[in-house]
């Protein structure tokens, strides 16, 4: 595959050359990437990009192959990784082509789920899993990013158990059909990733918090908005799933049309008529609800805590700045003495050079309306700094 890359990617420079001959006069200086080295560092963006986008996408997309796991009806593996083209998974299993668009380019962590059911099939994509549901096979989309995940292998472990459905000493068999069985596996691996992704989310939070009461930093105050971020966008997935089993609920016939095990016997179901499918929905829905309920209190927790320390600052602030008027206060005292004494310290002839007691005066009458002025402005800024919702006098009536 990466000779293949290479080759067409000095194909391609190959033809621009030719191209760029034709168009551009002989006369012209035109620097022209054909060099060994240049062809090869071209080579090379193009074979990373090329790995970045199977990355983030499905196994194949672009080629026209998937790749899958198959279960049969017995719950067993036909094939661990199993190249599909797209058209033979439109034509064989009853889809349309745009059922599979937001399959292919789904990335790892798909924020917005996908219920999909067909005449035949039951498309799903939630969170990270995604897959098409037969009333006798399961086809489990792997992404290039899943192969080797625990995650993943753990997923195709619990529900190869649940497929096969067998008596055990701690599980008796489930009487559920095989749809809502593999249906019933996908919402529990879903369900657990939540609930570990919300927990890890959850203590990060609390422990920023507490550390929060003691002492405010800019690092734990810049940590506290990232966490708040991705428990934002963790919130937003949770709900958008919360959502969608709504709508699932009050839709009677979609309900009755993941019966694919009776429908492909012969037996309709009517209206009303789903009940266990309407019963296991509920379930997890509650379980949704309760993850949506606990990270929505820890946001309201961090907000609530946001608003606190914006007071405190606010308050800080506040300090600061009155500081800073005393300040100026004293300075405006101070500048009646020096106004008269520097009208006393003038050279000029006057009558309080010829007394005893012109010095005391000065000093006197000087400190005197120092202190008369700086008393009078800080008893009207005592008065700016008593705040209430409506102006009441002393007397507690109100103006």
């Amino acid at each position: 595959m990466f000779s293949r890359i290479i080759k067409t990617g000095t194909f391609g420079v190959c033809r621009h050359q030719a191209a760029l001959r034709k168009l551009v006069p002989l006369n012209v200086n035109v620097r022209v990437f054909g060099t060994s080295t240049e062809d090869e560092s071209t080579a090379a963006l193009l074979l990373q990009k090329n790995l970045i986008q199977r990355n983030n996408m499905l196994y194949g997309h672009g080629s026209g192959t998937i790749r899958c796991t198959v279960f049969d009806a017995s719950g067993n593996i036909i094939s661990p990784s199993l190249d599909i083209k797209r058209e033979e998974l439109v034509m064989k299993h009853g889809l349309l082509p745009r059922d599979l668009r937001k399959i292919e380019k789904s990335r790892k962590n798909d924020l917005v789920p996908s219920f999909l059911v067909r005449k035949n099939g039951i498309l799903v994509s939630l969170v990270t899993i995604k897959t098409l549901i037969k009333p006798d096979m399961v086809i489990v989309f792997d992404s290039f990013a899943s192969l080797n995940s625990t995650m993943h292998k753990s997923f195709l472990n619990n529900l190869k158990l649940r497929l096969q459905n067998q008596d055990t000493l701690e599980v008796k068999k489930d009487p559920l059909p095989y749809e809502f069985r593999a249906l019933e596996s996908i919402f529990i691996s879903a369900i657990s990733n939540l609930t570990s992704e919300m927990n890890v989310q959850v203590t990060i939070c609390k422990g920023v918090l507490q550390d929060l009461e003691y002492s405010i930093t800019r690092d734990k105050l810049k940590f506290l908005l990232s966490q708040n971020k991705k428990l934002s966008n963790f919130y937003k997935k949770t709900v958008l799933i919360r959502d969608m089993l709504d709508d699932l609920l009050e839709q009677s016939d979609l309900l009755c049309e993941m019966y694919l095990t009776d429908k492909k016997n012969g037996i309709e179901h009517e209206d009303d008529d789903h009940t266990e499918i309407e019963m296991l929905l509920e379930t997890y829905h509650h379980h949704l609800d309760e993850i949506v309920q606990i990270t929505e209190n820890v946001i309201s927790n961090v907000k609530t805590t946001e608003e606190i320390i914006n007071i405190i600052l606010d308050s800080n602030r506040n300090q600061l700045m009155l500081l800073g008027i005393k300040f100026s206060i004293g300075m405006l005292s101070l500048g009646g003495p020096i106004f008269l004494g520097s009208l006393y310290g003038m050279n000029l002839e006057n009558f309080i050079e010829e007394t005893n007691y012109g010095y005391i005066f000065i000093t006197t009458l000087g400190l005197a309306s120092m202190a008369v002025l700086y008393f009078f402005c800080i008893r009207r800024l005592h008065k700016l700094q008593k705040m209430s919702l409506f102006n009441y006098t002393r007397e507690g009536t109100k103006k």
